[in-house]
C-alpha cells in the first residue's frame, strides 16, 4: 500500500517538473519541433514535388521560390530568436521610463516588479519565462524561444510574414502540380464500379481518395500546408492590425477585460466602458514605430 501511494506521487512530481519545464521555462521544445516540420515539408517538397513539376515543365523560378523563401524565413527567425526585445536592466532603466506615457488603466504609475524590483515602466511586462521585465512587451514565442518586445517586433513580423507566404507558395505549387495530375489523365471524364458492381462518374470524394493513394504523402502535406497557410495568414493579419493601431498582443487582451477604463473613476458603475488607446498616433507614424523604433535620444530632440 505504502509503494503504492509513493510511486504515483513521484511519478505526479516528476509529470509536474516536465511540464513546468515546457510551460514555464525557456525551452528548446518548440523550436526543435518548428525546426523538424520545415525540414519534413522541404524534405517531400524537393524529393516529389519538385522533380514531378520539373518533368511537367513548371517555371524553374517558381520551383525555386519556396527555398528562396526558407532563406529569408531563417534570416528572420534567427534575428527574431537572437536579438534582444528590449530588456529592461538598471542602467537602461531611467531611460525606458521616459519613452511612454502611462494611461492610467492598463499601466499604472508607481507599481513595482516584485522579481526585479524595479518601477515598472509603461508598456512593459515581466515575462515568466525568460525571468525579465521587456520594454513594449508583446509576448513570448515559443517557437523562436524568445520574447517579442520592441526591438525584435520588426523581426518577429517579417519571420511571420515569410513563414506565411512560404507555406502558400508551397501549397500553390502542389495544388498546381495535382490539378496538372488530373487534367493530363482526364481523371474527371472517367468512371469506376462501385462496391455494389455499378458503375459511377467520378466525384471529388473519389478523386481525393485516388490522389491520395497514388500521392499519399504530397497529399498529407498539401493538406497541412493548407491548413498551417490559414492559420498563420489569420495570425499575420492580427499583427498587422496591431502594427497599425499600436497595440501589443499583451495590450489587446488586457484592454477586453471586463471593466478596464482609461478613466475608470469617472465611469459609472452600471455602463460597460470601452478601452482607448493612447499611443496610437496614425497610421504611418504607428509602422514607424514597429519597424523603426525610437530610442530616448530622438524623443528627447522631439
Amino acid at each position: 500500500q505504502v509503494l503504492s501511494l509513493v510511486i504515483p506521487t513521484r511519478l505526479q512530481r516528476a509529470t509536474q517538473k516536465v511540464l513546468h519545464r515546457l510551460f514555464h521555462t525557456r525551452s528548446h521544445l518548440f523550436t526543435v519541433l518548428h525546426v523538424a516540420l520545415e525540414v519534413a515539408v522541404y524534405a517531400e517538397y524537393t524529393w516529389e514535388v519538385f522533380p514531378y513539376c520539373w518533368e511537367l515543365e513548371f517555371h524553374l523560378l517558381l520551383l525555386l521560390l519556396p527555398y528562396l523563401l526558407l532563406a529569408g524565413n531563417i534570416g528572420c527567425f534567427v534575428l527574431c530568436s537572437r536579438a534582444d526585445p528590449g530588456t529592461i536592466t538598471k542602467s537602461n532603466h531611467a531611460s525606458l521610463m521616459k519613452m511612454y506615457a502611462y494611461d492610467g488603466a492598463l499601466f499604472q504609475k508607481g507599481i513595482q516588479c516584485p522579481t526585479c524590483n524595479v518601477e515598472k515602466p509603461a508598456r512593459s511586462k515581466h515575462c515568466r519565462f525568460c525571468n525579465v521585465c521587456v520594454h513594449r512587451f508583446d509576448h513570448h514565442c515559443v517557437w523562436v524561444n524568445n520574447c517579442i518586445g520592441a526591438f525584435n517586433a520588426r523581426y518577429f513580423f517579417f519571420y511571420l510574414f515569410t513563414l506565411t507566404v512560404t507555406a502558400a507558395t508551397i501549397a500553390i505549387i502542389t495544388a498546381a502540380f495535382l490539378i496538372q495530375v488530373v487534367l493530363l489523365t482526364n481523371m474527371m471524364h472517367g468512371s469506376y464500379i462501385d462496391d455494389q458492381g455499378q458503375e459511377q462518374a467520378v466525384e471529388i470524394r473519389f478523386l481525393i481518395q485516388h490522389l491520395f493513394l497514388t500521392f499519399p504523402r504530397i497529399v498529407f502535406m498539401l493538406g497541412f500546408v493548407i491548413l498551417l497557410t490559414l492559420l498563420l495568414g489569420a495570425y499575420c493579419c492580427f499583427n498587422l492590425y496591431l502594427a497599425l493601431t499600436n497595440q501589443t498582443s499583451n495590450e489587446w487582451h488586457k484592454s477586453r477585460r471586463p471593466g478596464c477604463s482609461h478613466h475608470p473613476t469617472l465611469q459609472p458603475c452600471d455602463r460597460q466602458v470601452v478601452y482607448k488607446n493612447i499611443y496610437s498616433k496614425g497610421v504611418w507614424m504607428n509602422l514607424k514605430e514597429i519597424f523603426k523604433p525610437p530610442t530616448v535620444l530622438e524623443k528627447e530632440k522631439k
